[in-house]
């Protein structure tokens, strides 16, 4: 307060007080925004006693970002505070928008590692309106599939269209742009007509009507839009969907669809959407619990999914109506056509663009069970035989001699030992142990009705000898203490002393291998290992030896060798 008892106040006054400074608050008063109350005799500005409150009220505005004209209006009271709010919000909106639009460009470019002359179209691409991106699609579409007699395809594509929200994101402004980018390579093009063509090739007889019967490119829903392998779920469903289906197709449209809400999936795609969910899961689950495609425990896995994927393929031309030969490679087909990188990119890319969710991905899935029908081209006549005459006392002592001589083996192994490479391609001794481990804790699971299902977990830990050493004993005690060396087990009720059996032909291999790798001795367990080769031959005897399979072709053993030697020569070792 001045000192002469008027109750005004300098301006250094005013700034000590508020903390605003004295240039600030002479630029505010010059500009009608604090006008003084007073002035000096010799000029100087005195400002009244509302003059700190005044003050505040403008540093607040200007804080928000509002002009100085806008902030006059308010003070003088031609226009509220909330209409003046409004407004600038409004204003920042728009400009908020301008920055990410930036922003997205300017990352997109330092992702792609764009050329500069680049710059200038990528920021045209960002502002496109709705029309000229949709254009961009249709004449991509239309191009690729130019000449392809595959309608509802061609309809499908054309109807998922890359519609921005009205604020659209930072990550979908960058997808918009990766798309556009993306339907300029050759690749996407080539594929996109593959699967049309596959489409057209598949569709039901000439002259039958339109009907659930057309057969598109698998992965596709009824729109063209993908419900398989990772990309864009059936429309109106959850975005579970993940599978390979060549199924058949509803009704051309008439005129090609803009709007990106395509109608219901019919009674025929809804069982295509859960055909493809059921492959997804047991995939999936196959993979978790490692079964290997190619042995003989995928067969049922195998025959569920074919069973549950032949009535999606009524209306097909000549379709399959039962679970052999050509069933398996027609589905074989169908999902080695599915399998297009660049194509499931492309869905991601509209999934993110339009703010759609992002299915499970089935590449995983899709993998495991192409690989399986490569396997096993035809249902697999179980061999009950292989079942008879197990003694599972005899099994038993068999695990305890295995185990006895691989546990020393695996004592001896070093920390620097684990990053050795193994006769197993691609395996080091640290992931031969871990498999070895999970080996005896699968089993375990087995015996206690809870089968595992973290195959590709870490079950090693820092202490291999001890992992190992651990999971012996409770498979030991799992076996005779559940009583599954004399129980059936699964849908072909197999015995558990085959299981086990089973285990014990996995540690004598890897034992094998797991002494290779360090330079020890390969004779393993003399007395287990004739009986644990004739049980190898009765459980993988007729298992298929393909390319990529989990048994390579069987190498001749050499004059003399071991028995230990041998199974490791049937297995697809050398043993020389």
């Amino acid at each position: 307060m001045n000192e002469d008892g008027t109750g005004l106040l300098t301006i250094g006054e005013l700034a000590r007080l508020t903390g605003v400074p004295v240039k600030t608050i002479r630029g505010w008063s010059d500009r009608d925004l604090l006008p003084p109350a007073a002035r000096t005799p010799a000029g100087y500005r005195l400002y009244g006693p509302d003059a700190p409150a005044r003050l505040e009220i403008v540093r607040s505005l200007r804080e928000l970002g509002i002009g100085l004209a806008a902030i006059r209006s308010v003070l003088h009271r031609t226009c509220t505070v909330a209409e003046t709010a409004a407004q600038w919000a409004d204003a920042l909106d728009a400009q908020i928008r301008t920055l990410r639009l930036r922003s997205a460009v300017l990352r997109s470019v330092a992702a792609r590692g764009s050329a500069a002359e680049e710059l200038p179209y990528m920021t045209e691409l960002a502002r496109l309106s709705a029309r000229e991106r949709r254009l961009i699609i249709t004449d991509f579409v239309e191009d690729a599939l130019d000449g392809v007699d595959a309608p509802a395809y061609r309809s499908g594509l054309l109807a998922a269209t890359p519609d921005l929200p009205d604020d659209p994101t930072p990550e979908q402004i960058g997808a918009w742009l990766e798309l556009a980018a993306l339907v300029r390579e050759p690749e996407l093009r080539t594929a996109l007509r593959r699967l049309a063509e596959y489409s057209a090739r598949t569709a039901g007889a000439a002259g039958e009507p339109d009907a659930p019967g057309e057969s598109h490119a698998p992965g596709e829903s009824q729109t063209g839009e993908p419900d398989a392998m990772g990309e864009l779920p059936a429309p109106s469903e959850p975005p579970a969907p993940g599978a390979p289906d060549a199924t058949s197709e509803p009704p051309a449209p008439r005129e090609t669809r803009t709007s990106t809400r395509p109608p219901d999936p019919s009674a025929q795609e809804q069982a295509v959407i859960r055909v493809a969910e059921l492959m997804r899961v047991r995939g999936e689950a196959a993979v978790a619990a490692g079964i290997a495609p190619d042995s003989p425990a995928a067969e049922p896995v195998l025959a569920e999914l074919v069973a549950a994927w032949l009535p999606t393929q009524t209306g097909t031309a000549d379709p399959p109506t039962e679970d052999g030969p050509a069933a398996r490679a027609r589905l074989l087909e169908q999902l080695e056509t599915a399998a297009e990188p660049v194509v499931e990119r492309y869905w991601q890319l509209l999934c993110t663009v339009t703010g759609r969710p992002a299915p499970p991905r089935w590449d995983t899935a899709g993998t495991w069970t192409t690989a399986a029908l490569r396997a096993h081209p035809r249902p697999y006549e179980l061999d009950r035989s292989a079942f008879d005459g197990i003694d599972p006392e005899q099994v038993l002592r068999a695990y305890e001699a295995v185990t006895r001589d691989v546990a020393a083996l695996v004592a001896a192994v070093r920390p620097e030992d684990l990053a050795l490479p193994t006769p197993c391609a691609g395996w080091t001794v640290r992931q031969l142990l871990d498999h070895m481990v999970w080996e005896n804790l699968m089993a375990t699971s087995i015996a206690e009705g809870a089968p595992r299902a973290d195959h590709t977990a870490d079950h090693l830990g820092d202490d291999h000898r001890t992992a190992f050493a651990d999971s012996v004993r409770a498979a030991r005690t799992a076996f005779t203490g559940s009583g599954m060396l004399h129980r059936t087990y699964g849908p072909y009720e197999a015995p558990g002393a085959m299981i086990v059996q089973q285990v014990v032909v996995e540690l004598l291999a890897h034992g094998w291998d797991l002494a290779r790798a360090t330079g020890a001795p390969t004779g393993l367990a003399p007395e287990a290992a004739e009986e644990t080769l004739a049980a190898a031959r009765r459980i993988y005897g007729a298992a298929p030896r393909t390319a990529g399979s989990s048994l390579a072709p069987e190498r001749p053993a050499p004059p003399g060798a071991g028995a230990t030697d041998r199974l490791a020569a049937f297995l697809g070792r050398d043993p020389a």
